[in-house]
């Protein structure tokens, strides 16, 4: 496993270098950047403008918000007056069955002027870069793929060990999408054309829904509409938590990959636990033999061999992301012990998180409870 694991990582490496050596094209139609928003977060504003700065594409900006009244409000109408291309601002309301997210892209969408050719999806905790938009957009030139899509790559904004779990913890979702593999659309960066998203019924998959992204997924697969995966639109999400975000966050994702992706949710329960019981029953075996005194070398090879082939699996990524996000390769590479040597341990949250995705379907997101009773359908609390 632990070298169809490398082998994977250097196929995606190659991967990752031959789209960074890709020319994108010549297609830009007009694009409706949706970026739902809600609350103040650290870099917010910086978050904001980076929408506003795509080079090489004819787009408008829609900052989307539940309340009038959040506090969000007067950053995101500032950033739109100063914005070199037009913005506007939506105050979407209330959900009733579905996710404060989903309702902010529903309404925005049924508002939307029949001129915008593409949806493109953005989260404002992320930054992406001056061409992460015509990247983005440039593949549905190819009327045959269904839609394109990137992934977060988180830096922490300070040094405590929340932080760093957190970036660790995400570190790997990025090598789980590939060139040929069955990707899912990430809702910090995603871009479809608008008749195939009305063609697979989005829309309506969203009604009683509380994820944007996996839902967009299900319409998509449920209509053969393939995903494509682009690694030079990584953005980067700098991010600081304390014990309880982090266990929020990444409790949250999992029971919502349980869910609504329950094929993914299984196979990867079962490598983490295999995982994790490899190094906790072999570091028994080996302090066993240390405390008889018998020989443990080849207990302690075979048991800390994951450790290491995880390490290296992280530093083939890291080389890939690197690459990939080259204006912040000093802040990555001068963090590297966390996305190379912390990720080893990650397996160990990530068994948490599987565990209480089996005794609850509640999650909290942004100071709102939702009961995830079914893909279809979400009780607001």
């Amino acid at each position: 496993m632990g070298a169809y694991l490398i082998w994977h990582a250097l196929q995606w490496l190659g991967y990752v270098r031959r789209r960074l050596n890709s020319d994108p094209g010549f297609y830009a139609p007009k694009a409706a950047v949706l970026c739902p928003c809600k609350g103040v977060e650290p870099g917010l504003e910086r978050n904001l403008v980076s929408l506003t700065e795509f080079e090489r594409q004819n787009y408008e900006i829609f900052f989307i918000l539940a309340s009038g009244s959040d506090p969000a409000r007067s950053i995101i109408e500032r950033v739109a007056k100063n914005s070199r291309v037009k913005a506007h601002v939506v105050v979407a309301g209330p959900p009733s069955n579905c996710s404060e997210k989903v309702n902010n892209l529903r309404v925005a969408i049924e508002q939307l002027p029949p001129e915008f050719e593409v949806l493109a999806f953005a989260d404002s905790d992320g930054r992406p870069g001056k061409s992460w938009l015509h990247h983005l957009v440039a593949p549905l030139g190819d009327v045959r793929i269904g839609a394109a899509t990137t992934m977060r790559w988180f830096i922490p904004n300070r040094s405590d060990l929340a932080t760093a779990l957190l970036a660790a913890w995400n570190a790997p979702v990025v090598t789980m999408m590939s060139e040929k593999g069955k990707n899912f659309c990430w809702g910090g960066g995603t871009a479809i054309r608008r008749s195939t998203f009305e063609q697979s019924g989005v829309l309506d998959e969203w009604k009683n829904s509380v994820s944007d992204d996996y839902s967009l997924t299900r319409a998509l697969a449920r209509n053969n509409r393939p995903i494509v995966f682009l690694p030079e639109c990584l953005t980067l999400s700098y991010v600081e938590t304390d014990f309880d975000g982090l266990m929020e966050f990444t409790n949250r994702q999992i029971l919502i990959t349980r869910v609504y992706a329950d094929k993914v949710w299984a196979p990867a329960a079962a490598t983490h636990f295999l995982y994790c019981l490899t190094l906790v029953f072999g570091t028994l075996l080996v302090f066993g033999d240390l405390l008889a005194q018998r020989p443990a070398f080849h207990l302690l090879t075979l048991t800390f061999l994951p450790l290491l082939l995880s390490a290296i699996r992280g530093s083939i990524r890291l080389i890939g992301v690197t690459e990939a996000l080259p204006s912040a390769r000093s802040q990555i590479t001068g963090q590297a012990w966390i996305y190379v040597l912390v990720t080893a341990f990650i397996p160990f949250l990530y068994l948490v998180n599987f565990a209480n995705s089996l005794v609850t379907r509640r999650i909290r997101w942004r100071g709102v409870t939702y009961e995830l009773i079914s893909p279809e359908q979400t009780r607001v609390d």
